[in-house]
């Protein structure tokens, strides 16, 4: 057992002087956009938040900001971390520290910016509670992806896993009248997918990039198919049914938190179930000591009797299960219907989080709602008198997204063997 402990030690290369600055470089820029075009262009006022739901039996009062000097100071807190990025050398979990603080800031200046256009209050709880639910599905897709690379498989699919359980659980929960059947066969979809993947890349040695793209492409053009001939012809078929919200007694009432994280649909709490089953196992348990030796030298692990096949082919589907269920929340967790094209590059973004939260549950999740922040934000500011035009603002998840994995994210090495094939001697 110590020698697969040592196996999965992972060993950090040194930053480059170019990787070292790229962080700094990063944080003055944002701190620059804070003064420079947030502050100055805010209208001159307050941006007034409100904290409480409307018809919420607790209302809090709401919460007046200034709005440029919000924005210069977030911008100086920003260049300020910069320049300490730039010429002290830090510990890593005061780098981390420093990048939720430089987020932050540039956060709380977008707010304060999109706030001061209008009088109408922006509802924080609303923001918050509509970022959870759209996190849910990247969450998912993350975890998938995850629960494949720890193990040495890239898993590009989840995009296409995502499709086919959109699909699939919005034609079965139509047909048959049952959400919770929709749920399953959404898992299963995705689970099909995760065989494929793993029947190509794992037996025949596929490569696994190649491999995912194609199953992206197999997914999408096989559902846009069906979607015409089945779903276009028969309404029956996509009938828009949905899971409602659940509100957790007591919990739910709490100002703001209540709100936010107990009370929705059935998908946030199979999310948080995810988390914490996900982050034990891999890192509190034989099964997951014996994943990460596979994804990291499966030749030694074979030596000391772990099947390594067999872990990446379980893994592998596990991980198409979990993504199912993320692709079942597009459909019957939220609109209900299934459209040609529904995930949108969220798989994408899911994999993504997960290489800027370093392969690990709780940093791919905190990347996960960071990006689905973004796209609840752009969605709010779409509803306000933002002077930038819709197709700007529905790029905000993907320009967050490269600005997290370019600028932020620095130095990551993923699992050792991840994308190699292993041929047992």
């Amino acid at each position: 057992m110590e020698r697969v402990t040592a196996i999965t030690t992972a060993v950090r290369a040194p930053l480059s002087p170019g990787r070292r600055y790229a962080a700094a470089i990063t944080f003055i820029a944002l701190g620059l956009v804070d003064i420079m075009l947030l502050g100055f262009f805010s209208h001159r006022g307050d941006a007034i938040f409100a904290l409480s739901l409307p018809g919420a039996g607790t209302q809090l009062p709401s919460l007046h900001a200034p709005a440029a000097l919000t924005c210069y100071v977030a911008g100086g807190i920003s260049i300020a971390l910069g320049l300490l990025r730039a010429f002290v050398e830090v510990s890593r979990r005061t780098k981390r520290l420093t990048i939720a603080i430089v987020l932050l800031c540039f956060l709380i200046a977008v707010l304060c910016w999109s706030g001061s256009a209008t009088t109408t209050p922006l509802n924080v709880v609303s923001l918050l509670q509509g970022s959870i639910e759209a996190s849910i599905p990247l969450i998912l897709g993350a975890l998938s992806g995850l629960l494949c690379e720890r193990s040495g498989v890239i898993n590009i699919a989840i995009e296409g896993q995502f499709l086919a359980g959109a699909f699939a659980s919005a034609i079965v929960a139509s047909a048959f009248g049952g959400l919770w059947l929709g749920l399953v066969a959404g898992s299963l979809a995705g689970g099909f997918i995760g065989l494929l993947l793993a029947v190509f890349a794992i037996t025949f040695l596929v490569d696994q990039i190649i491999l995912g793209v194609v199953l992206d492409v197999l997914a999408l053009g096989l559902t846009n198919y069906l979607f015409d001939r089945l779903m276009a012809q028969n309404p029956n078929y996509n009938t828009g049914i949905s899971f409602s919200s659940i509100k957790i007694p007591v919990l739910g009432d709490i100002p703001i938190i209540g709100p936010v994280f107990f009370n929705g649909p059935i998908f946030l709490y199979i999310t948080y179930g995810m988390i914490i089953v996900i982050q034990v196992a891999l890192f509190h348990s034989r099964w997951g000591l014996r994943v990460r030796a596979v994804g990291e030298h499966p030749a030694a692990a074979d030596t000391v009797g772990i099947k390594v096949l067999w872990i990446r082919y379980r893994n592998v589907l596990l991980g198409g299960l979990v993504a199912g269920i993320g692709g079942a929340y597009l459909t019957i967790g939220s609109v209900g219907s299934f459209n040609p094209d529904i995930s949108s590059g969220l798989g994408f973004i899911a994999l993504a989080a997960m290489i800027f939260g370093r392969w690990t549950p709780m940093g791919s999740v905190a990347a996960a709602l960071l990006f689905g922040f973004s796209e609840q934000l752009a969605y709010v500011m779409s509803t306000l008198n933002v002077p930038l035009p819709p197709t700007i603002l529905n790029m905000a998840p993907y320009v967050a997204t490269i600005i997290a994995v370019a600028g932020l994210v620095g130095k990551v090495r993923a699992p050792a063997a991840d994308g190699k094939p292993y041929v047992k001697a």
